[in-house]
């Protein structure tokens, strides 16, 4: 039985995670649609399977299998086949390891392989084509969990009613377990992505949906929840389901996925505002049975699923090689077809039957060989994609080089470190400290060459924390020289201000300091733009302290737009002459820096005494 008003409920999940991931710097909680879904499918199937149960007094395996393959597989096979040729389109990045990424996808697994390869879902340089698809990965893993044990509790029950006690008290319990799970690890996690992308951290959803399956079902339902849809009034009715939509327009504004407080009590929040949605939804179905839902709605909730599983790579591909909002509407367009011709076309074609859409029968069995011909080379190319793909892209690539010829450089350096003279009383060797980030790494070439005899010490994914702990290191070794150079903050954290004062603190006297401006040339999509904030706070730093001069990359990238040209507007350099400019750039920052502090005080700052006063006793 088909429940009017659960489109309703699709279609705004649906619409949260598109207006987040195309305009996340104005609806940064959109990603708790994702939790409505799990919410929903939750109810769905447990809901079906207690309905299957009263029927028939047992869980058929083969026959749920079989439905979700031909609803999962289908979509999800046609997504990666047109996708993955069209990425060629861009850059190599988005293909690097993409065999990985189509096996760990059709193998369901994808979020512990994003989990494992330390990404995070908000943050990343080059996202992955099928990041997205880590939400089926968690659906199924329920999906097959959860049939298993309510068969196994079907087997050991005699009524429905027990069968449903079971669920409820079982699902109750791992919902809490789980939420605890994610509530106490956000505590100590340094990264969210790891308990967001956890399918033990975040099953729970699933499990309140399943917990209210077994109160208020579909066909076999509860006297309860009669009486509570008979008595309830509409006006109440219409309170609730205003206030559970607010509580979910609340999170689609004010949440954030860097915030512990989505892991506290957001996600959680989500679930439940959808739980009172589905509660009214079954209440209006049974109230007014012959009220239809608006057709547009039945469209877009019938082809939501194809909808999120194309909508991404298509954003990511157009969005190399267009303006934001001609990228956004080719998606959506894009997306809408292929969404379409999945689920009323191809989809109907593969069970044997035709599919019809907007009343008109299509057919595809009369093209049954031009159809096989079509998915075979689709087949073959994404295959050799897959096979003949560089393991990793051109920029981790050149990260790479760069990152041994620093190690080689360093160890040369190293040798002649000794032969140095020492700088004024403060006995502190004369030249040049660099401790960056990959953006650093990246200039590396023409650090070198301009600075020949600096110690770069620079790193992909280093924070400004980090590089604090790099120059406490080289104090203790006694390896700092005079000009100090610290040029991160693109790898954000929000404690970034206690970062800096920490270097400026323990700095020791007779350095100068650098300070290299951020850039993150996707900041205003962000709704906490860090990398701007960070920039800012550096400019009031060098007005406060005499001895910290700016090195203002921030400024230098806003007024150079080509060197951003192909790339990920955090690296400079889309080809290879970009990326020697962009690394001149950057280096003449860096220089224009080195030569003002020449006139500028060391740091000297006279710690006050804290010795206790001798004392004398007469």
């Amino acid at each position: 039985m088909k429940i009017r008003w659960f489109a309703f409920i699709r279609t705004t999940g649906l619409v949260w995670v598109l207006l987040y991931h195309f305009f996340v710097k104005y609806f940064p909680g959109g990603f708790v649609g994702v939790d409505l879904f799990f919410t929903l499918s939750g109810y769905l199937m447990t809901a079906n399977l207690i309905d299957q149960y009263a029927r028939e007094e047992k869980i058929d395996l083969k026959s749920f299998f079989k439905k979700r393959f031909y609803r999962i597989f289908p979509p999800l096979v046609l997504m990666i086949l047109i996708t993955t040729p069209l990425a060629l389109l861009i850059r190599n990045d988005f293909i690097a390891n993409i065999g990985q990424q189509i096996t760990t996808t059709l193998g369901f697994v994808t979020n512990y392989f994003e989990i494992l390869s330390g990404n995070s879902y908000e943050n990343q340089f080059t996202p992955h084509l099928f990041v997205h698809t880590w939400t089926l990965a968690v659906e199924i893993h329920f999906y097959i969990a959860w049939i298993l044990a309510v068969r196994f509790m079907a087997k050991k029950v005699e009524r429905v009613g027990q069968l449903k006690g079971f669920i409820f008290l079982s699902s109750s319990l791992i919902a809490l377990l789980s939420f605890l799970s994610m509530f106490v690890s956000s505590f100590f996690v340094d990264e969210f992505s790891r308990i967001y992308f956890s399918s033990w951290t975040h099953i729970f959803p699933f499990f309140i949906g399943s917990a209210l399956a077994s109160l208020i079902g579909i066909q076999t339902t509860t006297p309860a929840f009669k009486r509570i849809s008979d008595s309830v009034s509409m006006k109440n009715l219409s309170m609730a389901g205003v206030g559970a939509l607010s509580v979910m327009t609340f999170l689609l504004f004010f949440l954030k996925f860097t915030s512990i407080w989505t892991y506290l009590f957001g996600l959680l929040l989500s679930s439940l505002a959808t739980s009172v949605l589905i509660v009214i939804a079954r209440i209006l179905h049974e109230r007014l049975p012959d009220r239809k839902e608006p057709a547009v709605l039945g469209f877009i909730s019938s082809i939501s699923y194809s909808i999120y599983l194309f909508h991404w790579p298509f954003y990511i591909i157009f969005n190399q090689l267009f303006g934001h909002l001609v990228t956004v509407v080719l998606t959506i367009v894009f997306t809408i077809i292929f969404a379409t011709f999945s689920f009323y076309v191809l989809e109907p074609y593969l069970i044997g039957k035709d599919g019809k859409l907007f009343g008109i029968t299509i057919s595809l069995k009369p093209y049954g060989k031009w159809v096989a011909a079509t998915g075979l080379t689709l087949t073959l190319l994404t295959t050799s994609i897959a096979l003949f793909a560089p393991k990793i892209g051109a920029f981790e690539a050149d990260l790479l080089v760069k990152g041994l010829h620093q190690a080689n450089t360093q160890m040369h350096q190293t040798k002649t470190f000794a032969e140095r003279g020492k700088a004024s009383a403060f006995e502190i060797t004369e030249g040049v400290t660099i401790i960056g980030d990959s953006v650093t790494l990246r200039a590396t070439p023409q650090l070198q060459a301009a600075l020949p005899d600096a110690i770069i010490d620079a790193q992909g994914s280093r924070n400004t924390l980090q590089a604090y702990e790099v120059m406490m290191t080289n104090i203790q070794n006694s390896t700092l020289m005079k000009e100090v150079v610290i040029a991160t903050g693109v790898n954000t954290i929000p404690n970034y201000e206690e970062a800096l004062n920490k270097i400026i603190d323990d700095l020791p006297n007779g350095h100068h300091l650098i300070l290299v401006t951020p850039y993150d040339g996707n900041s205003p999509y962000y709704d906490d733009p860090i990398a701007e904030k960070h920039t800012q706070y550096v400019y009031e730093l060098a007005k406060k302290y005499d001895f910290i001069a700016i090195a203002d990359w921030n400024k230098v990238s806003k007024t150079n737009p080509q060197v951003w040209e192909g790339s990920d507007y955090i690296h400079f350099g889309g080809n290879n002459d970009t990326t020697i400019q962009g690394g001149t750039l950057y280096t003449q920052a860096i220089q224009d820096a080195l030569a003002m502090v020449k006139d500028m005080p060391v740091k000297n700052v006279v710690k006050p005494d804290t010795t206790p006063a001798e004392t004398t006793t007469e």
